[in-house]
């Protein structure tokens, strides 16, 4: 029979008595939510918590934060930025197709 509170789900949690640290903070929960999957997905365990349960810890905040263990941090960082950059490097090249070109005309043409 399974210990209570030995779930997979709470294997894959921090645990709370553990230092944590925020990597991520967004007004978006669905952003977050994708942030939360890509630390899921290299193995770096990770908290989703709503920043106005932590005010006292974070003021000013809103949305969503996303805690790390310490040790974690550095990587669930690089990780985010990496994320960032490609993905706004993506987006540029994507502008690039799609813009329109015109043609300019230098003279008027000629009125009948």
């Amino acid at each position: 029979m399974a210990q209570p509170g030995n779930s997979t789900a709470d294997a894959r949690s921090p645990n709370p008595n553990e230092k944590l640290v925020k990597v991520f903070d967004s007004e978006q929960e669905s952003e977050a939510l994708v942030v939360k999957g890509l630390l899921d997905s290299e193995g770096i365990d990770s908290d989703l918590t709503s920043a106005s349960l932590v005010q006292d810890a974070f003021p000013g905040l809103g949305g969503m934060l996303i805690l790390v263990r310490e040790e974690d941090a550095e990587a669930a960082r690089q990780l985010i930025a990496e994320q960032q950059r490609s993905s706004s490097m993506q987006s540029s090249a994507e502008d690039d197709d799609t813009t329109a070109e015109i043609a300019i005309i230098e003279e008027p043409p000629p009125k009948a």
